[in-house]
């Protein structure tokens, strides 16, 4: 027997009771915190809209990079890190998608079929022409030694360049809605976005690689242009097979209404993922599977079906773009920046010279293969509107740590957006008034015109078939 008051084998445990209220932050936290940027960023749309003045002279990326510039002084001051959200595979498996599908799917067919050759010639060749001659001209600059940028070599002043390619006309666009600007300006600029944007991730991922390499060789450079070429036109065959499936699997869901939109969400995600697998243009394959289901869905689907897909496709593109120019509000604050004024007085003023270049000599070779020709108002509204955005800031944000400069190029890039949102955004409403860029007719025309010049138009797309031609008109049939 154990004496009372000696020491126990096996003492009771200790009473515990049952608690009334815990909390475990640590397990909601990541969710929590996406759900309040989330919030943040929404109610910053909702109150520029409050006063409409505000939105009508000032982009709507403007005000949203301002709020993301007041939270980020605020969690400076309090000495509070940014959550580190935007990594390479969030950006790219997830922020990406729904603003290349939101601009795919609301693409307006006729018109960026009338002019998609002006389209892919400005996208292609032009951002080609942009990030070469930037590159080009940065690496001869960066030879100046008053600068103190030897270090970076040509690979990298590339890879810089294509990411500093990417134009997003958003605040233009939305200008150009208000004032009726020409439709063959407005889709030629919301056209070469959209393939600029393709392009551009195939130059970063190129020149990602290329950058990593001790020398390059003349062969390289070959396979590079290879490469190019097999996926932009492999991303376009992927958009195709998965648009054709969407629209053929759609015809069998008239009994199960209730899941109608989740087909068209699912096949241009997995467009867009298997893309990705095989490291072909994933930007390209949702863009084209947008493109080729929209009006066979639109035939197949019920009304309700139609109405929530257009819903969500506009609300999650808007979410994400909203969060991307809010998030780079509050690391331009937040973030260590690496100031080199020459460098980045440079990019800003090379990336006007060879865009306005660009226009000017493109534009002097496709004119003649127009049906209408660009003036030279509208040449100087598309070098000007060459705004840059949400993916040259993404893409210089998950930039490898093996980039040297890293922290140049992210502060040059910030510094480029905000000059060119800021300063081109606010100003492109005055300047189109001023110089009366070429408007739109908005005038209805009667059912009995409308029908006579679809009839018409059937009849040449017919005959220009029985003789073997095809022309804009074949196109537009589609």
């Amino acid at each position: 027997a154990v004496l009372s008051g000696g020491p126990q084998a096996f003492p009771d445990p200790e009473n515990s009771n049952l608690p009334v209220f815990t909390m475990d932050y640590a397990r909601i936290q990541v969710p929590f915190e996406v759900t309040l940027w989330v919030l943040l960023a929404s109610f910053a749309k909702i109150g520029f809209h409050v006063y409409h003045k505000i939105t009508f002279w000032v982009p709507e990326s403007c005000l949203l990079i301002s709020i993301g510039l007041i939270v980020g002084a605020i969690m400076h001051s309090v000495h509070e890190e940014p959550p580190a959200v935007l990594s390479y595979n969030v950006f790219f498996l997830f922020m990406l998608p729904p603003i290349v599908l939101d601009s795919g799917y609301f693409m307006p067919t006729r018109p960026f079929f009338e002019n998609v050759g002006t389209v892919l010639w400005f996208a292609v060749v032009g951002t080609l022409w942009n990030s070469i001659g930037i590159g080009m001209s940065l690496y001869a600059v960066c030879q100046i030694e008053a600068f103190e940028v030897q270090d970076i070599n040509l690979q990298e002043n590339m890879l810089f360049a294509a990411i500093i390619s990417a134009v997003d006309p958003v605040a233009v666009l939305s200008v150009f809605e208000d004032v009726s600007v020409n439709e063959q300006l407005y889709i030629v600029v919301f056209g070469e976005c959209l393939f600029n944007d393709a392009v551009t991730v195939v130059l970063y991922n190129m020149f990602n690689f290329v950058a990593e390499m001790p020398v390059v060789e003349p062969v390289d450079v070959f396979l590079g242009v290879a490469r190019f070429f097999v996926v932009g036109l492999g991303g376009m065959g992927f958009g195709v097979i998965f648009g054709f499936v969407a629209s053929f699997t759609t015809r069998f869901t008239s009994n199960v209404k209730e899941i109608e939109p989740l087909f068209i969400f699912m096949y241009s995600y997995l467009a867009y993922l298997v893309a990705e697998l095989f490291s072909i243009s994933s930007i390209m394959a949702i863009v084209t599977c947008a493109l080729t289901m929209k009006y066979y869905v639109e035939e197949n689907v019920s009304q309700r079906s139609c109405t929530t897909i257009r819903h969500v496709v506009k609300m999650l593109g808007t979410i994400s773009e909203t969060l991307i120019f809010f998030f780079l509000g509050v690391v331009t604050i937040t973030t260590e920046h690496e100031w080199n004024w020459g460098y980045i007085m440079f990019t800003l003023l090379l990336a006007l010279v060879w865009r306005g270049l660009g226009v000017l000599v493109l534009t002097q070779i496709i004119n003649p293969f127009r049906t209408i020709p660009f003036n030279f108002k509208d040449q100087f509204i598309l070098g000007y509107g060459g705004l840059r955005g949400a993916i040259s800031f993404a893409l210089v944000f998950t930039l490898p740590d093996t980039i040297g400069r890293k922290k140049l190029f992210i502060t040059t890039t910030i510094c480029m957006i905000m000059f060119t949102v800021f300063i081109q955004g606010i100003s492109i409403r005055p300047l189109i008034e001023f110089i009366n860029v070429r408007r739109t007719n908005r005038n209805l025309e009667t059912i009995n015109v409308e029908i006579h010049s679809r009839l018409i138009e059937h009849t040449i797309a017919g005959v220009e078939d029985l003789c073997g031609q095809w022309s804009h008109y074949y196109w537009k049939d589609k």
